[in-house]
């Protein structure tokens, strides 16, 4: 029997859309579904959209529910990561107290002032769950979807390197399918080349039938002003390629839009999106585990096997081979990126395990444009493991958008604003001021 632990479950939809995805396997053997989070509702919640999943699609996998994380690990031979440190509370602090200082942002959830303390108040569970896993099921694929990617798969590393850990996103797949969608041919006759960093990698390569399809897009652009009024079509016609993540998170990763009333205005940056996306998960999770309760109907998603979690446990397990994207240590994977730092990249998958490609050099113009993450990236993994509170304000004084943003000065200040709001939730030696 495949053991397969949910840690996070409580993220009741996306717990919900790996299930029906996993499920959708008609030839996978009899799996057992563990499901884990230390908020006994959600779990509550989480464990009955399982069973209601099971029985729409008449499955009879082994559902438990476990409080207790170490217990949900116990013989698990994958293990998906979906926690989120702080939940709600701590994506508003994320949000106001920059903007108290002029920073403006969208996610928030990758690099910048509130994907450094995503990351920073992350750190510390994963590092408690990467022990968990080494003691209690040391040989489980760690599925990670928890956000700042890159920072996360880095720290793990960094701390556990014997942790089979892997980054799943899905931005490139929507991204190609996107692009397939506007010039017209089908996603499944696209072929493809794209690395990176996540949430910043790049389409090096789109083609149909051997047909470079750019020109193709190029054409769509030239006839379309509204597609030209997004951040990432802006960025294409001036770095050349085309950005793997959504122009609502990509203007946040670069020094040219989130300062200027002007850019905004041009390119409709939405200015705190996820404060509004994180209200609506909240809505959605409450309106679910209403429904529940009162024995309704939950209903089901249009189903289409999208994520690569399920994927993966269905190519090791049969051993039926498929390429997929992930975020990996960059083990001489991309040329010029810092070893340990996560690559993103294609991968193959089979009854052996998940095999990252090397796949060279990014062009100069796209690797300058990375650097600025990374830079942000790594000075982060490095305050927590080091345990320096200067390497943190650095880390933000390095960001794009924040340096292009703030003075020095107040880069600083508003490290400490931020220190003062999350307060235990960071690693310890962080929660200090720190002023020249």
């Amino acid at each position: 029997m495949t053991t397969i632990a949910f840690l996070g479950a409580g993220s009741v939809v996306f717990t919900r859309d790996l299930l029906a995805d996993l499920l959708a396997f008609d030839d996978l053997p009899d799996l057992r579904i563990r499901l884990h989070d230390i908020d006994p509702d959600r779990l509550a919640t989480a464990e009955g959209i399982a069973r209601a999943t099971a029985a729409r699609r008449g499955a009879a996998p082994v559902i438990t529910s476990h409080l207790d994380r170490r217990e949900a690990l116990q013989g698990a031979d994958f293990v998906i990561n979906s926690i989120q440190v702080g939940g709600y509370a701590s994506t508003v602090v994320d949000f106001e107290v920059p903007a108290r200082f002029g920073l403006r942002q969208t996610i928030a959830d990758t690099v910048g002032i509130g994907g450094i303390f995503r990351a920073l108040r992350t750190f510390p569970v994963l590092a408690a769950i990467a022990r968990d896993v080494l003691d209690v099921c040391p040989d489980a694929w760690f599925l990670n979807y928890t956000n700042p990617m890159a920072m996360n798969i880095a720290y793990l590393h960094a701390v556990a390197p014997a942790l089979k850990a892997v980054g799943l996103c899905h931005s490139v797949y929507w991204t190609v399918r996107g692009l397939a969608e506007l010039v017209g041919v089908p996603f499944d006759e696209v072929t493809y080349r794209s690395f990176g960093v996540n949430h910043q990698a790049w389409i090096l390569r789109l083609e149909h039938d051997g047909v470079d399809l750019y020109p193709r897009l190029d054409e769509r652009i030239a006839q379309d002003e509204q597609q030209r009024r997004r951040v990432r079509v802006d960025m294409y016609r001036r770095l050349g390629y085309f950005p793997t993540e959504s122009s609502e998170h990509s203007a946040e990763y670069l020094p040219w839009y989130m300062h200027s009333d002007a850019e905004i205005e041009r390119l409709r940056i939405p200015v705190g999106d996820y404060l509004g996306i994180s209200r609506e998960n909240v809505a959605e999770y409450e309106q679910t585990r209403d429904k529940l309760l009162a024995g309704e109907d939950i209903g089901e998603r249009e189903h289409e096997a999208q994520e690569y979690a399920p994927q993966i446990v269905h190519s090791i397990v049969t051993g039926t081979p498929r390429t997929i994207v992930v975020n990996v240590p960059n083990a001489g994977l991309i040329d010029g990126m810092p070893a340990g730092f996560t690559a993103e990249v294609p991968a193959t998958v089979d009854g052996a395990g998940i095999h990252p490609t090397a796949m060279g050099a990014l062009p100069p113009q796209l690797a300058a444009v990375n650097a600025a993450y990374i830079g942000t990236g790594t000075l982060t993994v490095a305050a927590a493991v080091q345990g320096d509170p200067r390497l943190l304000r650095q880390a933000a004084m390095v960001d794009a958008n924040t340096s292009a943003s703030l003075t020095v000065e107040q880069i600083w200040d508003l490290c400490n604003a931020m220190v003062e709001a999350h307060g235990d939730l960071l690693p310890e030696p962080l929660r200090v001021q720190v002023t020249l």
